[in-house]
Parts: structure tokens; C-alpha cells; sequence
């Protein structure tokens, strides 16, 4: 006998909401995306401005053992033009390109000779915590597997993950920040520096990940809108429904599970609900009976920080592309420049964007196609303290607008050390601030990659596990919130089981 296929809603469409809705249909079941944009993407979306293309969110992901064959397994792999993402470290210190960990090794050992016994240390420490990561992040996860190819490639990711999970538990309450000072003076330069690499105050068990990324750090030549509309055609293909203007504005349950959702005052019904988008706003907005939902859990999640979010700066230049790379070199550049005193745990420093280091991205010098004949882009990146100066002017748009204009002048003027004369060249301009992410990808705060890196306030206990269950019955976390570090990897995967939980 024929077992009916359960119908599916998927709320948004990022990474995670594409994949699972891809997943599902293309096994027959009937799902429906329901997206609040005019175009998929989420947090991989992009959009055009006077002809220059930008990215609305992440630039780039790591994990691409697992992101390739994951695309593979939809059958869009060839359709997205994924590209190696190079880097340009730039200091005072020093300036290169830095295409493997050794590299760096080698730069800074030569940056810093006065520092090379400490490095010595410092570098025998991070190889452990490099070796273990790379036999993980360098192999498909197994989690993307079903039936046997999930139990033959279980032994060699567990044997590969025993090493990695031992120093995960040695380093699991340190913050980078601490594991740095026990090779280098607190405050110093080279503190700071190797304090930069990756979120603020993450775990030290992370910076394994960090030296990882160097050698697999991936790129959509197209931009990563084309990824987001290469997998939302391939999710049409098989029958799937994705509806765009279509804010979810509620959760319906019945009889303690979901039982579909609300838009626009219309009520649609499903056997299974998969969020794929902001846990908080999942249960402390949406659900229309937070009763299902232990107090004590409410309580953590209101209560739980989120990962930092960011400013960025947008730029149509007059520039061609060979004369921007005269400059840039390569399109990525991270720009070690932080002034004594950034504190992005500081919300009440006016100057932070005075201080701050960034990086540089030109989407133009990646693609020609992404600007007008004979122009460039540029896209400025800097984090920026959780509710800074009070969350942006509390509300005042005045204020707001000259704190964003503060901010974005700041960077231009401090970019120039990398592309001089820069803001004479410039014929257009926007700017991004964390309220902005906020209301395009309804992430608490604008956050960037799902909760807090900081060890210390982790809201899940198991820094790594992935939790795509809830108290409700047939309602899954399918976005990077299933995971307390977040990002692109840990988006895919809680896709991934949740397409294992529907049946």
C-alpha cells in the first residue's frame, strides 16, 4: 500500500529553507516556501543598485566537501559558478596574500621576529587544533548521507572526530582571546591580530576551524543570489511552491503540533512546519501557543545573545576593474587596522568605527558582469557592537542617519590607505547597518550567523550538535539556528535532517 507523501511548509528561503524544500520534493512530497522578499535567498541573496551588484549578506562559506556535494545531490552543482576565495592580509605589519596556513605561518613569523618563540608556541598549539579540524571539515559530513552510505562513512568521520572532540572539550571554555594571551602579552599587537581572526570572543577550540577556512573559504562568481535562484528553480522543477511577498505571521498548532501557518490573513495548512529562519522570533513571535514550549526554555532563548552583526558600505565606483586591481590586488582584502581601544563589546563608543578593522570585497573583480562596462564595485565589512549608541538613535531616524552616515564615512576615508583617493571615485553609495539586516532577514538584531560564538553564553550546551527538533510536534528548526555557531555548514545540515525527519 502507498503511503500518502506529507505535505510540507517551509518558512524562508535561505540556504537552509531552499535545500530542505529541494531535499523533499524532489522525494514527492508537496511543499510550499514561503518567502517575505521579492526574491530567495536570505542571508545568500544579492540585489543591484544603478546597475552594481552587491551581497545582501554572507560573502562566502567554508565546508565546501559538504556544500559541493550536498549540490551535487540536488543537481545544481554545475549551474553555480563556485570560486576559491582568496585573501589579501594587509597591516602596518605586513601585506600579502595568504593562500594556505603555512603562509601565514610564514608572514608573520617574518612580521614579527621578535615574537617568533612565542609564535613557535602559538603555531604548535593551533596545528593540533588544525589537524583534528581538517579531517572533519576536509570530508563530506556523513549527516548528508541515508541508509548504508550513512553507516560506511560513520567509522571514519568518528575516528577522524576523536581527536578533534578531545580538544573541543580541553579548549571548551576558553575564548580565543584567552588562549591567545597564554603565548602573548595582553593588549599587544600580535593579541589583537590573532584575536581578529573570526568572530569576536569565540572559542579557542574554533581557531582550527579559522586556519581551515584559509584553504577553504569558497565564493559564487555570479554572486550569490545566482546559487539562491539556481536552487529556487530546481525546488519549481520538482513541483515545489515558492511564494514570494509572503510574510508568515503566525504558526498554527493543533492539538500540541503544527499544523500549518498564517500569511496575509490566509490560513494554510500542512503536516509538518520547517522554520527555517529565526529561532527566537520561531517561538517567542510566531507560534501561536507559546504554552507548548517549556518556561525555562522561553526564558533561555529571550535571554541568549546572538552572534554580532554588521556595517557594511556599498560602493559603484568609476573606477574600471583593472584599475581597482592596481590597488586591491585581489578582490578580498581583510585590513588589519584596529586602533587601540575597539571594543566591540562596547555599544557606547561613538569612535568604534574609527577603530575597527574590516575587510574589502569587489564583487566587479570577481565578475566583470556584476558592474557596468568600464565601473567597479566594492563592498566594506566591519562588525558592529550589539545595539550600538542605542541601537542606532532608539528610534529617531534623524539620528540614525547620522550615525549611519558617521559610520559610513569613517570606513571610506580608512579604506583609502588600501585604495587611495577612494572616495572622489565613488557614483554610488548605501549602506547596511545591523537594523537593516534585521528587517530584511528578521534575524534578532541583525545577527549574522545564528547565536553567540562566545563560549561563555552559548544558548545550546553542545557547542557543535545540531538541534532541528522543538517541543512542538512536527515543527523543525531548519535554518543555521539549529546549530549555535551558525553559518552556511550548519544551515545545510539542519536541512538535511530535517528532510530525514519528515518521511
Amino acid at each position: 500500500m502507498r503511503v500518502a507523501k506529507k505535505s510540507v511548509i517551509v518558512i524562508g528561503s535561505g540556504l537552509g529553507g531552499l535545500v530542505a524544500g529541494n531535499l523533499l520534493a524532489k522525494r514527492g512530497h508537496p511543499v510550499t516556501i514561503f518567502e517575505s522578499h521579492s526574491s530567495p535567498g536570505g542571508y545568500i541573496a544579492g540585489f543591484y543598485r544603478k546597475g552594481f551588484y552587491f551581497e545582501s549578506g554572507t560573502l562566502s562559506f567554508e565546508g565546501s566537501a559538504s556544500i559541493f556535494k550536498s549540490m551535487r545531490d540536488i543537481g545544481v552543482f554545475d549551474r553555480v559558478s563556485f570560486v576559491r576565495h582568496r585573501g589579501r592580509w594587509v597591516s602596518e605589519e605586513f601585506d600579502s596574500i595568504v593562500d594556505s596556513y603555512d603562509d601565514l605561518k610564514r608572514m608573520l613569523s617574518s612580521a614579527f621576529p621578535s615574537e617568533r618563540p612565542n609564535l613557535d608556541q602559538y603555531f604548535s598549539a593551533v596545528d593540533e587544533l588544525y589537524d583534528a579540524t581538517s579531517g572533519i571539515m576536509k570530508r563530506p559530513s556523513p549527516f548528508l548521507e541515508r541508509g548504508l552510505p550513512f553507516f560506511w562513512s560513520l567509522p571514519r568521520f568518528i575516528f577522524s572526530g576523536m581527536k578533534f572532540i578531545r580538544l573541543m572539550k580541553k579548549y571548551q571554555n576558553l575564548t580565543i582571546g584567552e588562549f591567545n594571551t597564554r603565548f602573548f602579552e595582553k593588549g599587544s599587537r600580535l593579541e589583537r591580530l590573532l584575536s581578529g581572526l573570526g568572530y569576536p570572543d569565540m572559542g579557542a577550540w574554533m581557531v582550527g576551524g579559522a586556519m581551515v577556512m584559509i584553504e577553504d573559504y569558497w565564493t559564487v562568481s555570479g554572486g550569490m543570489q545566482s546559487w539562491a535562484d539556481a536552487l529556487a528553480d530546481n525546488f519549481k522543477s520538482h513541483g515545489g511552491n515558492l511564494r514570494l511577498n509572503a510574510y508568515v505571521d503566525g504558526i498554527i498548532t493543533k492539538d500540541g503540533a503544527a499544523a500549518g501557518v498564517s500569511s496575509k490573513d490566509t490560513i494554510f495548512h500542512a503536516d509538518a512546519v520547517i522554520s527555517a529562519c529565526d529561532y527566537k522570533k520561531t517561538f517567542l513571535k510566531l507560534l501561536d501557543n507559546r504554552s507548548l514550549i517549556p518556561v525555562d526554555l522561553l526564558e533561555g532563548m529571550e535571554k541568549a545573545p546572538v552572534s554580532e552583526g554588521f556595517f557594511t558600505v556599498y560602493l559603484g565606483l568609476g573606477l574600471s576593474n583593472d584599475q581597482l586591481r592596481e590597488q586591491m590586488k585581489i578582490p578580498y582584502v581583510l585590513f588589519f587596522d584596529e586602533k587601540p581601544g575597539a571594543d566591540v563589546n562596547n555599544p557606547d563608543d561613538e569612535d568604534f568605527f574609527e577603530k575597527v578593522s574590516f575587510t574589502l570585497y569587489s564583487p566587479s573583480m570577481m565578475n566583470p558582469n556584476l558592474a557596468p562596462q568600464g565601473k567597479s564595485s566594492i563592498m566594506i565589512h566591519a562588525f558592529s557592537p550589539s545595539g550600538w549608541m542605542h541601537n542606532w538613535g532608539d528610534g529617531n531616524r534623524e539620528e540614525y542617519r547620522r550615525l549611519k552616515e558617521k559610520a559610513r564615512k569613517a570606513l571610506i576615508r580608512r579604506a583609502e590607505a588600501v585604495i587611495p583617493n577612494l572616495s572622489t571615485v565613488v557614483e554610488f553609495e548605501d549602506a547596511a547597518t545591523p537594523l537593516t539586516y534585521e528587517r530584511y532577514t528578521h534575524n534578532t538584531d541583525g545577527a549574522s550567523s545564528a547565536w553567540s560564538w562566545n563560549p561563555k553564553k552559548r544558548f545550546f550546551s553542545n557547542m557543535m550538535g545540531m538541534k532541528v527538533d522543538t517541543p512542538v510536534r512536527n515543527l523543525y528548526i531548519g535554518s543555521c539556528w539549529a546549530n549555535q555557531i551558525g553559518g552556511v555548514p550548519g544551515a545545510l545540515m539542519a536541512a538535511y535532517l530535517c528532510a530525514k525527519k519528515i518521511r
